[in-house]
This record gives structure tokens, C-alpha cells and sequence, in this order.
């Protein structure tokens, strides 16, 4: 087939290699504009982009699709447009433009978690399973029909980058098998059924600070939901304590207030919650770099009974 693609971040990596590396003929990849990043806030290419120059392939970088976009599309006449991720809205003139139209992966098994986080909020609710939607699309938020889903096991040990790894590879695969059969008049997407939509609202900062009056269970997945961004929090004398690692959920039992500290083991740091108790594995403190939660110890000098989430201890 020839394909335009349109993605921005490193979920979108796969399926363009598995585009190209599967005969596809990839006409032209759009990304966003370059964006000041890191301390020194240098402009940095997306993750796609430099994926797209080392495949030798013609990048553009429009800051919106207008009518501009929309002619270079018509002249191009690509079989379909892939999106994934690209960070942009689609007007109804350009998902027409293509001769099967508009392709989406999307990181959930649609119609649940429609939205900006579906890989972040599918971990923190505690799903066992999630997965790939591709998905024909329309003008609405993730409505489109559906022509075919792939599934992952949501693991204990699981953060937000392992499943966003793991689907993205799930995501070029499912892609790939769907535009065989499209090609071959083998597929139809099926309708959404709404009945059964959530939506994975975008994660906002403040969410990110650790409640510990909330069960071991709920923070345990939150914590692992919000790695690596925007980082679980917490506040330990008086200074930030971000949160990067979380040991396996056990029952204990304690008595003590929710956020006191109740254990220095080899293993991490035993805190108390409003039901049970977790353990941390890896910590940084403001202005420094993470840490083993034993280094932590050392450094800090931590005692039993000290108080994380209150600027008294």
C-alpha cells in the first residue's frame, strides 16, 4: 500500500518500522514541530522524526493541518493515512482524503478508556487486561469503528512504560495484520458500543501526590501507573520525595498512622496506609537523583516512626 504516517512519540516507532520493513510504501511521515526540551530547553525531533530520517523518508512538520496540508494529501493520494499519536486533530476534510480512510492505533481495547491516558488509567483502575484497538476514524474522541483489537495481561509488576513498550509492539503487529486484509477486501471494522465507554482523562499533576489515607492496593497501582511521568509524590521533611519504584503488595497489618514509615528492610521502606502497608523501593529527594530506598536510608539517617506526607516529622 501507499501510506501517508502521522505520529509524534516513541509508541509510534514500531509500527512505522513494521510499515516499511512490511513492503508498505511510505509516502511521507508528519510529525510535530520540534520542541524546546530538557534543562537547557534545546529543540529536540521527536521520537518519529528521527525515526523517519534514518528509514530516509520525507518528514514534515506542519504547527496545524490546514488547507495547505490537505492539498500535499490529495496529490499524494495515499491508500490510507496512519495515526498514531501524532498530537493533532483531524478535520472531516482530511480524513476523506484517503482511499480507506484513517487508521488510529489506540492503546486500549476500545470502547473502555477512550482518551488522552488509556495506558496510564487502565493500570491505575486495576484492569487485568488491556490492550490494541485499530481503529477506522471519524470526528469524535476514539468513536470510530473498530476493525480489529489485540490483548495484554496487566502484570503486578507492571508501570506505565512496560505496558506503553509492550503495546506499542502489539500496536505495530495488530497494524500490520489489518492492512493485509484491508488490502485484500478481508476486514470490516464493527461499531463501538458506546454502553461500555470510559474515558482516560489526561494525568494532571496534582494527582500525583500520594495520599496515604487511601488502601496499599490503590497506591501501589497508582505509583506504577505514573511511571516514568508525571512520578508519584510524596513529601518527606519538608522536601519532595518522588516515588520511582514499588515492591510487590503484601498483606501487612498495622496499626500506625497512614504515611509512617514502620520498617527499614533491605528490600525498601515500609510505610503505613489506610489499609495495609507498601513498600518503596527507589526514592529521590529534591534536588537529588533516585536512589535505592537503602541508600535513601543510609543518607537520610531514617528512622521508624517518621512521618512521610506531612512537612513535620
Amino acid at each position: 500500500m501507499n501510506l501517508v504516517f502521522a505520529g509524534t512519540p516513541a509508541f509510534a516507532v514500531p509500527a512505522l518500522k513494521a510499515l516499511v520493513a512490511g513492503g508498505h510504501r511510505v509516502l511521507a511521515v508528519y510529525t510535530q514541530p520540534d520542541r524546546p526540551a530538557g534543562r537547557g530547553r534545546q529543540l529536540a525531533e521527536s521520537a518519529v522524526k528521527q525515526a523517519a530520517r534514518e528509514l530516509d523518508i520525507d518528514v514534515r512538520q506542519p504547527a496545524r493541518l490546514d488547507d495547505a496540508v490537505a492539498a500535499e494529501l490529495r496529490a499524494a493520494a495515499p491508500d490510507t493515512l496512519i495515526v498514531i499519536a501524532y498530537g493533532q486533530i483531524l478535520s472531516k476534510q482530511i480524513l476523506s482524503i484517503p482511499r480507506f480512510g484513517c487508521l488510529n492505533v489506540h492503546a486500549s481495547l476500545l470502547p473502555r478508556w477512550r482518551g488522552a491516558a488509556p495506558i496510564a488509567r487502565a493500570l491505575e483502575a486495576g484492569d487485568s487486561i488491556t490492550g490494541v484497538s485499530i481503529m477506522q476514524m471519524d470526528e469524535g474522541l476514539d468513536t470510530g469503528p473498530v476493525f480489529a483489537t489485540a490483548e495484554t495481561p496487566i502484570t503486578d509488576t507492571d508501570t506505565a512504560q512496560t505496558l506503553h513498550d509492550r503495546l506499542a509492539v502489539l500496536g505495530a503487529r495488530a497494524l500490520s495484520d489489518t492492512l493485509a486484509k484491508l488490502a485484500h477486501d478481508g476486514i470490516r471494522a464493527r461499531p463501538q458500543d458506546d454502553a461500555h465507554t470510559c474515558y482516560a482523562k489526561k494525568l494532571r499533576k496534582d494527582e500525583a501526590r500520594i495520599d496515604w489515607s487511601q488502601p496499599a492496593a490503590l497506591l501501589h497501582r497508582r505509583i506504577r501507573a505514573f511511571l516514568p511521568k508525571p512520578v508519584a509524590f510524596t513529601v518527606f521533611r519538608g522536601k519532595l520525595l518522588r516515588l520511582w519504584g514499588v515492591g510487590p503488595l503484601e498483606p501487612m497489618a498495622t496499626t500506625s498512622a497512614p504515611g509512617t514509615i514502620i520498617a527499614v528492610a533491605d528490600d525498601g521502606l515500609r510505610v503505613a496506609t489506610g489499609d495495609g502497608a507498601l513498600t518503596l523501593t527507589q526514592v529521590q529527594l529534591e534536588g537529588g537523583k533516585p536512589l535505592t530506598a537503602q541508600a535513601f536510608t543510609n543518607g537520610q539517617r531514617l528512622a521508624v516512626g517518621e512521618r512521610l506526607g506531612s512537612d513535620t516529622h
